[in-house]
């Protein structure tokens, strides 16, 4: 997937309060699953200090908790327990994420909780309760992709921990995601998806920049950045075209063909931009060459679209986090559509 870009919260309990868009068998599932992940919780600081702990355990998770102090001390992110804990979970996902979408549209499916609002996906800590929810939507007629994922927040609900999953990337993936999952408990607005993720993606990624100034150390993988920019362009150009396909007044069967020859036509180029400045191997080849619709495009758009706004925000900022955040926050307590616009002024630079 995406670089791992699918961070979610579950809380505990908004599931419990959920109505209208599940069953008690659903609550009872994540009320089940967040309980197993909250007791398996032990606190960092006595792991580093138990001799019979493992090294590189220990040694992974004392660059997180220098990462979480820098992140409270230097990017003015809550300073909580979150973080400070750890978890195995003795499975390579946290949850599985499930996105949907109509055949002709990009919009998509949601599900409403009363306190976070409405999201676009449904969570399972189970991957069989997943991929039969995704094969039941499917059954509808819907575009359907599932997602595994290595870490969530609650936004504040609980303190979170990392997690075993969270252990699988590389030094500077761990530091980005915790301050990708602080920024969601710095601020939250219910029922803008993209809002939210934008905004926790530009924290991440100049929190991890100003990270690495503090370390004095150099970008491990300047390339890497480069092709993930690249790629997030192409899909989002290739969403960008579906839109106007799907806004057309084609009959279904003519939109059904153009839809199939723009996913060709996302992969050709994709493998252009491969051979031409990737010297020939591609990060993302498994994901391009898997099966494509709609509801997997649907990331792309929900982690991206307003960095630039954020961007330009921040140093309109000063480039202080406190005058950002307050920023930030008098954006999310607009109405949607003038929400929408002044992001849209701000990617413009207008």
């Amino acid at each position: 997937m995406f670089d791992a870009l699918l961070c979610r919260w579950v809380p505990l309990a908004a599931a419990l309060l959920l109505s209208g868009c599940s069953t008690l068998d659903y609550y009872s599932h994540l009320a089940g699953g967040q309980l197993q992940l909250l007791q398996a919780r032990e606190p960092i600081a006595e792991l580093l200090e138990n001799p019979s702990a493992d090294p590189e355990l220990k040694q992974r998770l004392a660059l997180a908790q220098q990462a979480r102090d820098f992140a409270s001390a230097q990017l003015s992110l809550p300073d909580n327990g979150s973080y400070r804990l750890y978890a195995d979970i003795q499975r390579p996902f946290v949850v599985w994420n499930v996105f949907a979408t109509p055949e002709f549209s990009l919009s998509p499916e949601l599900h409403c909780f009363p306190i976070a609002g409405c999201v676009a996906y449904r969570g399972f800590y189970s991957q069989g309760r997943a991929r039969g929810a995704a094969a039941l939507l499917k059954q509808q007629g819907l575009d359907t992709y599932l997602g595994g994922v290595e870490a969530y927040s609650t936004l504040g609900w609980f303190d979170d921990p990392i997690l075993n999953t969270m252990l699988r990337w590389s030094d500077e993936r761990l530091i980005a995601v915790i301050f990708h999952e602080l920024a969601h408990q710095q601020l939250y607005v219910a029922n803008d998806t993209a809002f939210n993720e934008s905004f926790a993606s530009f924290v991440e990624r100049e929190g991890l920049r100003q990270w690495r100034a503090k370390q004095g150390l150099l970008h491990v993988d300047p390339q890497g950045e480069r092709q993930r920019e690249q790629f997030a362009a192409l899909v989002l150009a290739s969403r960008t075209r579906l839109q106007q396909l799907y806004a057309s007044d084609l009959p279904a069967a003519q939109m059904r063909s153009g839809k199939q020859a723009e996913f060709a036509r996302l992969r050709a180029e994709y493998r252009a931009l491969r051979e031409r400045e990737w010297g020939g191997r591609g990060r993302y080849d498994d994901w391009i060459n898997a099966p494509m619709n709609n509801a997997k495009l649907l990331p792309f758009g929900l982690y991206d679209q307003w960095v630039p706004a954020f961007a330009a925000l921040f140093e309109q900022a000063g480039r202080d986090w406190s005058r950002f955040y307050q920023q930030v926050e008098a954006l999310g307590r607009l109405p949607a559509a003038e929400r929408q616009q002044a992001l849209t002024g701000l990617s413009a630079g207008t």
